[in-house]
């Protein structure tokens, strides 16, 4: 049996559990019977087709081949929407699986915390957890996302990147002391790579107080795209006269911002502060 989509204007996940539920039943398989397939319970079956657990790499495999031809990916790529976009909007599902890996160069801006790309898990772990009513099991699934978007950088042909933090996101507590040692130990090491740049700001630096936002140039001439952000909502676009201004705005931070060598001295400073 192949897959096809079915149309509907439902999230990733819930899309997930409809597809799922539609193809079991045309095939006439009880959801007992899908869970012997996915090695899992009939109540976890239930849930994935209801759309309230977050399916797992080695579920949506199965269901592809349960479902599916011998090379049917169906379900894991819509899986990977479930993960990268969890409660959040199209534009950043655009910028993770498009944008970032075909960029090459990546310019990143942060006055609140350490970007997205170089943050351990237990640090993202924590900021994920402060999400209202968020359930650990979506916590786990934006931390695995994370991850799986920081691998751009080990690629053999990684972007370069280019990242100015604030100097006060050093300082700023998530987890405890412990988390932040790990942070920042990880902050120090990843500086090591030839495609990654560590620029601390000084903290008088107010015309960044405006946003966190990326600027990526993209590989074959294409137009340079920004992703910019705020507490509600996000922009991605590549309109000429926005990538100029958030360009300019980041030449603007980067004249705040210490030389590579003081920076990593300011780093481990700070981390001799979490004690």
């Amino acid at each position: 049996m192949s897959v096809e989509p079915f149309p509907g204007p439902e999230s990733p996940r819930a899309r997930f559990g409809a597809e799922m539920r539609r193809l079991r039943e045309a095939a006439q398989l009880s959801q007992a019977a899908v869970a012997a397939r996915l090695g899992c319970t009939q109540t976890q079956v239930s849930r994935l087709e209801a759309a309230t657990r977050t399916p797992s790499v080695s579920d949506a495999e199965r269901l592809d081949k349960l479902f599916g031809p011998s090379d049917s990916t169906f379900f894991a790529d819509l899986r990977r929407r479930v993960v990268a976009r969890p409660n959040s909007p199209d534009w950043f599902t655009d910028w993770a699986e498009e944008i970032e890996p075909a960029a090459r160069v990546l310019w990143s801006w942060d006055p609140l915390l350490i970007p997205g790309l170089l943050q351990t898990p237990t640090y993202a772990r924590h900021i994920f957890n402060q999400e209202p009513q968020i359930a650990a099991e979506e916590v786990e699934a934006r931390v695995e996302s994370r991850a799986q978007r920081q691998g751009i950088l080990d690629r053999d042909d990684p972007p370069l990147f280019v990242a100015l933090i604030d100097e006060g996101v050093l300082r700023r507590q998530v987890g405890g002391p412990e988390v932040m040692r790990e942070q920042l130990d990880y902050l120090i090491e990843i500086t090591e790579k030839p495609n990654v740049s560590v620029q601390i700001v000084d903290p008088n630096c107010l015309i960044g107080l405006l946003g966190a936002f990326m600027i990526a140039e993209l590989r074959d001439g294409q137009p340079h795209a920004i992703h910019a952000e705020s507490s509600a909502e996000g922009q991605f676009t590549s309109d000429h006269r926005m990538v100029t201004t958030i360009r300019n705005r980041y030449e603007a931070i980067r004249l705040w911002a210490y030389p590579e060598r003081v920076s990593l001295k300011v780093i481990e400073e700070a981390r001799r502060e979490w004690t």
